[in-house]
């Protein structure tokens, strides 16, 4: 047949709703678009008249997996505007639970939606027939970020404990003591993870990114550093729209992000590891090179291997940030409200995460912009799969799906924050 048209009517590994459309012509593939249709929620625009103690709780909803990412680069922005450097036990206390979200949200990632595809399964639940005490281990890790999270945020999901200035409340030594026995097994499951994950058969897929992440001079990122880049990209957060522009493309209805006057880059594991590989603890890089991994990675099916040392890392993070905590005399600083524009920059597990806040002299939110990380990892997701597709050619419709649905999984794409399906038609002409 020389026209083929194949579609895929539910993939549920994936976060949101989305469609794939591939168009071959002459055996070269002509174009490839992640189409994104799933209605705009209008987040930012919600945001507009309310009160600036509101915006955490509210950005917190626009995830279920990595609301403490939303929230974090809110408050950044905020107390960027207002003056206020948080530092000592509250600053600790915020990597604290930013080590949490990675350790839920990896785990989430590796063993429910991305290992199934190396292992040749459909699913997690027909893996877990074969191998439960691995799914047993991964969801033991995800439990011990969840557990971080709501001892630090008030619950697991959609934390309410965070505000600008710091917490409501903060923990006492002895509850951070509790929680470090499961985060010592939880470091030791990370580790099996990360030989376990390093085993899988990887196609040879090297890709030229421009990798894109915040860079701290030295700690490995979560919540503060200048953005930088490998090909020569070194800017502070209140800079990013200058760099940085998002555009509307007629298949998406979440605009793509490119750097100004170039293309498409890359955020996100892969980024930040190949970024900030010297800044990892001592144990991390240690794994790293055990299992053969450079301090750089271009090959996309290959960020399973860069977020099981991330796992791990946050684990050890966890245990070291909880063993020097000393308890603070005050939850928050003081705030002092001024009108303004604020930026900030967060690593949300997926990557870079952009928030902007215009808020007037009484503390109301005028403006708001968020720039999460898939939109601006599509274009990198649709020039892997023009790229690699014209090496599936001859495959049958039915593995070419395949590949193209692990392809797009190697991103962790959180289209949304639920878990609906992808579309997936190739048109051959």
């Amino acid at each position: 047949m020389t026209d083929r048209t194949i579609r895929v009517e539910n993939l549920a590994r994936v976060e949101g709703e989305g469609a794939l459309r591939v168009t071959i012509r002459d055996g070269v593939v002509k174009t490839a678009e992640l189409k994104i249709f799933e209605p705009p929620r209008f987040f930012e625009a919600f945001l507009r008249g309310r009160a600036y103690r509101e915006v955490p709780d509210i950005t917190a909803r626009i995830c279920g997996i990595c609301p403490v990412a939303y929230q974090m680069s809110s408050i950044h922005a905020m107390e960027a505007l207002f003056g206020i450097s948080v530092d000592g036990p509250l600053r600790d206390l915020r990597r604290l639970i930013y080590c949490g979200e990675w350790i839920e949200s990896h785990a989430l990632h590796i063993y429910l939606l991305h290992a199934p595809d190396f292992l040749g399964y459909d699913g997690a639940t027909d893996m877990a027939r074969d191998h439960p005490q691995i799914l047993e281990r991964g969801l033991q890790l995800k439990k011990a970020g969840n557990e971080l999270i709501a001892l630090l945020g008030g619950r697991e999901v959609h934390p309410i404990n965070v505000r600008v200035g710091g917490f409501y409340k903060v923990p006492r030594r002895r509850d951070l003591a509790t929680l470090a026995e499961r985060l010592k097994h939880a470091r030791d499951a990370a580790l099996e993870t990360v030989y376990w994950a390093a085993g899988f058969d990887f196609p040879d897929c090297d890709r030229d990114y421009e990798f894109v992440a915040l860079s701290p001079p030295d700690e490995y990122p979560f919540n503060e550093g200048r953005i930088k880049s490998s090909k020569g990209i070194d800017i502070a957060a209140r800079d990013f729209e200058e760099h940085f522009e998002e555009v509307h493309v007629a298949h998406s209805t979440a605009l793509h992000a490119r750097i100004r006057g170039g293309g498409a880059y890359l955020a996100g594991p892969l980024a930040r590891y190949a970024l900030n590989f010297e800044r990892l603890s001592p144990l991390a890089r240690e794994a790293a090179q055990e299992v053969g991994l450079g301090p750089i990675c271009h090959n996309p099916y290959q960020s399973i291997i860069v977020r099981s040392l991330e796992v791990f890392y946050a684990c050890d993070e966890a245990l070291r940030l909880i063993e020097n905590y000393e308890e603070p005399d005050k939850p928050a600083v003081e705030v002092t409200v001024r009108a303004g524009i604020g930026q900030a920059c967060t690593e949300a597990p997926r990557g870079l995460l952009y928030h902007r806040y215009e808020i007037d002299a009484d503390g109301t939110i005028l403006d708001a912009r968020i720039v999460p990380p898939t939109s601006q990892n599509q274009p990198s997701i649709e020039e892997d799969l023009k790229i690699c597709i014209n090496g599936w050619l001859d495959l049958s419709d039915d593995l070419l799906r395949r590949k193209c649905e692990q392809m797009v999984r190697n991103y962790d794409p959180c289209i949304s924050c639920a878990t609906h399906f992808l579309k997936l038609e190739i048109d051959r002409g």
